[in-house]
């Protein structure tokens, strides 16, 4: 696959799903804003049963995905994978997971300009808006990208199942100490979820179960040689 037509694949299968993405997740955005939601009692409901215990643990909660750590987690993740996998395909399927999510929701959250939700903030107000809830797609973005590189390279079910608990618990953490703490309605929650899980699917179709068709003696997609190729320029 010639320079050119790497770039046209993965202009074709991230760079304008992540636009189209974009533009849905503003669309949705808007018609929440013109339509009553009535989200505004699960919010207060969570707030009046408020108690110090779940203010500590949701703290714990919804510092899993907080932007320094999953930075931090990712760039670690991302060496950890070169060198145990000994190719960087995985590495780049985290990469674009992780920001491809937070692209989307950069270029939607101050369009949209969702208010919080009306009640008192147990955590400092970013500068972006209400919707939808970058915590949420993060943490999905990366937790669930790295249980579905670790569970395809195991092949013990139960060390699967786990994996994918993991996985899928801690954005379900998230999600819940977000709206513990007054951060986020329930449909900015669920639009982080759904966008978080898109951009996995994205990156996992382009990247990670990428298929290509390498020409004889050309490597694959790290640079690796097929054995069962053979060399037809050596026989006479």
């Amino acid at each position: 696959m010639t320079r050119f037509e790497q770039a046209k694949h993965y202009a074709l299968t991230i760079v304008v799903p992540l636009v189209v993405l974009a533009l849905v997740t503003y669309g949705v955005g808007e018609l929440i804003l013109a339509w009553h939601t009535g989200e505004a009692s699960i919010s207060r409901a969570l707030a009046a049963g408020r108690t110090p215990l779940l203010n500590k643990l949701t703290d714990y909660g919804t510092s899993l995905s907080d932007m320094p750590y999953v930075i931090a987690l990712t760039a670690v993740t991302v060496i950890i994978f070169r060198l145990a996998y000994k190719r960087w395909r995985e590495s780049l399927f985290l990469i674009a997971a992780v920001f491809g999510q937070s692209l989307v929701f950069l270029a939607t959250t101050e369009v949209v300009g969702r208010h919080r939700p009306p009640v008192s903030h147990i955590d400092p107000a970013p500068p972006t808006s209400s919707f939808p809830s970058g915590h949420v797609s993060a943490a999905i973005g990366f937790y669930c990208a790295v249980a579905l590189v670790l569970s395809s390279h195991v092949r013990n079910r139960a060390l699967q199942v786990v994996i994918w608990a993991i996985g899928i618990a801690v954005p379900l953490i998230v999600g819940f100490s977000r709206l513990y703490r007054g951060m986020h309605f329930m449909t900015d929650v669920t639009w982080g979820a759904v966008l978080g899980i898109c951009c996995v699917v994205i990156a996992a179709r382009a990247i990670l179960y990428e298929v290509r068709n390498p020409s004889p003696g050309e490597g694959d997609a790290d640079g690796h040689r097929d054995p069962r190729r053979r060399d037809t320029a050596a026989r006479p």
